[in-house]
């Protein structure tokens, strides 16, 4: 194992060997992790940026195959005194990036007058800024809301969620959802974001908070969070209309064979839906008191120092793939959703509403998306926390109260030792 792990971080070093020339060119090494027909579009954006820019070469080069691993990947050649230029990364990495020296401080070329940072939703610009320092660029955002089986639901004459649904609408129509080997909705109970990031829209919904203003202490053991548990435990135990899918790979495809009615998901999962042909319907998150707040998950391309000119080589590069004719390209082509509103203006974001039916309701949905999560280096650790307790209240039948209270003393613990 030892002598096949220092094999990948050589392999890993290699494709790190962008330099400037001799003829004083630069060449821009570009982790993006992607496969298949993403990795295809990203080498012809590269290809085309190079022929307009003779000077810059930009190299695509995969670095892992797995984005799960990126972060992994990036700090054992940073160690190594080798880093790529640009490598893609997800928004929760932030704060931990943040506190990395050769990590690209881009503040000044998103603030620039023709880049357009009013442009990106704020839900994405707030990820991107880590104490007053912009460290990535966005490269995909996304948004939570409940995707549903019009089939389904015509079955068992239930009418369709509306856009001022309630949770104790969802939770009824779930109910009248559960007959016939159907589960009304589904939630993952992995214990990892997965399941967290579904549950803080509940507590924002409701004026509750993550942490205390002061990012020092837990917020989220309240009686708007119990509330929240309450319910998807209320309806998981009582109603058994939930399907729990403990290793949350197992609840879009019973989506798409039509034994599930409702998920809570985003605009990733359209394309296999449209795939299998099921007839379905997007609707913002159920909502407390007429807030239908959601969440976003926007990840980032950053830029890591490798000399100031291969930096702000890789740095105007990025201004022009985040461009509305390239967004189009990257995000619209791939089914996700784009990036700059401008976008959306596009003869390009016209046909992608025509390819993904109520794509535009997530679109529109990023407006709901206003708060981020906390921009802490123990973020992952904490969500843990919380993400047992929400398996221990659904699975094992903890009171929420219980389950909420005993996650909190355990992220003040973590917080207390990031102090």
């Amino acid at each position: 194992m030892r002598a096949a792990a220092l094999l990948l971080v050589a392999a890993l070093l290699t494709g790190c060997s962008s330099s400037e020339k001799t003829d004083g060119s630069i060449e821009i090494t570009w982790w993006h992790g992607q496969v298949e027909t993403q990795a295809k579009v990203i080498e012809e954006l590269a290809a085309e940026y190079g022929k307009a820019h003779p000077g810059v070469k930009v190299v695509p080069a995969v670095g892992t195959t797995n984005v799960d691993d990126m972060l992994q990947k990036v700090q054992a050649v940073l160690a190594g005194g080798k880093a790529p230029d640009i490598a893609y990364m997800y928004g929760t990495w932030m704060p931990q990036l943040a506190k990395n020296p050769k990590v690209y401080d881009l503040t000044a070329t998103v603030k620039a007058p023709d880049f357009g940072w009013d442009d990106f939703w704020p839900s994405e610009r707030a990820v991107s800024e880590v104490n007053g320092k912009v460290v990535g660029i966005p490269a995909v955002v996304d948004n939570l809301a409940v995707i549903y089986n019009k089939k389904l639901f015509d079955a068992a004459g239930a009418a369709y969620p509306s856009k001022d649904w309630t949770w104790d609408d969802f939770r009824a129509a779930a109910k009248k959802l559960t007959k016939d080997g159907v589960y009304g909705t589904a939630y993952p109970v992995t214990g990892t974001e997965d399941t967290v990031w579904r549950f803080w829209p509940m507590i924002w919904q409701q004026g509750g908070s993550i942490l205390t203003p002061d990012g020092k202490k837990s917020a989220f053991n309240t009686p708007q969070a119990v509330r929240a548990l309450d319910l998807w435990s209320a309806m998981a135990r009582q109603d058994k209309s939930v399907y729990l899918d403990q290793n949350g790979e197992k609840f879009l495809p019973l989506f798409q064979s039509g034994k599930v009615g409702m998920i809570v998901a985003g605009p990733w999962a359209l394309l296999d839906i449209i795939d299998h042909k099921v007839p379905y319907g997007v609707q913002v998150l159920p909502g407390y008191n007429g807030n239908h707040e959601t969440i976003a998950g926007p990840d980032n391309w950053v830029v890591f120092d490798n000399g100031s000119r291969r930096a702000k080589a890789a740095a105007d590069f990025l201004t022009w793939l985040t461009r509305p004719e390239q967004d189009a390209r990257w995000t619209l082509g791939l089914g996700n959703l784009p990036i700059r509103k401008a976008t959306t203006a596009l003869p390009a974001y016209r046909k992608f509403t025509e390819d993904f039916p109520d794509i535009d309701v997530f679109t529109a949905n990023l407006d709901n998306a206003r708060q981020a999560r906390p921009h802490l280096p123990a973020y992952p650790e904490l969500s843990e926390k919380v993400g047992n307790a929400i398996g221990q209240a659904l699975v094992g039948g903890t009171p929420a109260q219980e389950a909420l209270a005993k996650a909190a003393t355990e992220a003040d613990t973590v917080l207390g030792r990031a102090r």
